[in-house]
């Protein structure tokens, strides 16, 4: 059976948590959909307002800070909010992109610096995110080497190296300045293996998004076609192809359901850039 443009619209709000609230912990929501979008510090208690049933601000606050839930740059080079366990594999899946996106771009070139003076200051970058501390902490540690190229080095490695965001008290729980930890022993498996990373990411996003196209995983990711392709590939059977209304083959996992052509959708409040998170085909 082929599945309708309203069916893969319906199957996206259902496995988002969107046609309806549930009731369900806050981290474990974040698991469901994959990952929020958190460029905002609003936008994650937005997105769980709209899907937690009774949801209460405050028990996001505490997920940030116990840790169950970590808020780094990962997905499109953005911040997102994921569950912790399974941070070290989705930074495992956007190291390779991360660290291409600064690296390789003009302001950190033009400094004259290459990727390996960069990558060299990971280790005691972790040493000294032991405990939080502020951009402009880091970047005065990094002086007496780099001197006035510290701002950009800096720049570059908190986009690529195991850093998330730490709460910093009051509302929203992030305030500026924005503080920073060292997310190397993040619960998970902290591997820099990206092909387990890339299998493991995908699959959480068809359980997120799917039915889905190796497009729409791109978008999400912007990760390239050739990963992609070996990812699908080595997962096997745990992907199933389903039919849908356009030429682009969709993808599953094994076992997944969609809704009935005639659920109703309710109304939904989306923070910014939730729409576009998975695909471009929300109602």
């Amino acid at each position: 059976m082929s599945l309708t443009a309203r069916q893969l619209a319906l199957a996206t709000l259902d496995r988002q948590l969107l046609l309806e609230r549930r009731r369900i912990d806050v981290a474990d929501a974040v698991r469901r959909v994959c990952a929020l979008q958190a460029q905002t510090p609003a936008s994650p208690y937005l997105a769980l307002w709209n899907r937690v049933r009774d949801f209460a601000p405050e028990d996001l606050d505490a997920a940030f800070v116990d840790g169950r839930i970590v808020k780094a740059s990962l997905m499109r080079i953005t911040l997102h909010a994921v569950h912790a366990e399974d941070y070290a594999h989705q930074h495992a899946a956007m190291l390779n992109t991360l660290r291409a996106s600064r690296l390789y771009d003009h302001r950190f070139t033009s400094t004259g610096l290459v990727p390996a003076d960069a990558d060299a200051l990971v280790p005691e970058l972790a040493r000294f995110l032991a405990r939080p501390r502020t951009g402009a902490e880091v970047e005065d540690e990094i002086t007496a080497r780099f001197g006035e190229h510290a701002h950009r080095v800096w720049w570059a490695l908190r986009t690529y190296a195991p850093v998330r965001h730490a709460p910093a008290g009051g509302p929203w729980a992030f305030t500026p300045p924005h503080t920073y930890l060292d997310s190397s022993g993040a619960p998970g498996a902290p591997s820099r293996d990206a092909r387990a990373g890339t299998r493991r990411l995908l699959l959480a996003y068809l359980r997120a998004f799917g039915p889905a196209s190796a497009q729409d995983f791109a978008r999400f990711t912007l990760l390239t076609r050739p990963v992609i392709t070996q990812a699908l590939h080595e997962l096997g059977d745990q992907v199933v192809r389903v039919t849908g209304p356009g030429r682009a083959p969709l993808f599953d996992v094994e076992g997944a359901t969609v809704p009935a052509e005639d659920v109703p959708t309710p109304p939904r409040l989306l923070p910014m850039w939730d729409r576009r998170a998975g695909t471009d085909r929300l109602p």
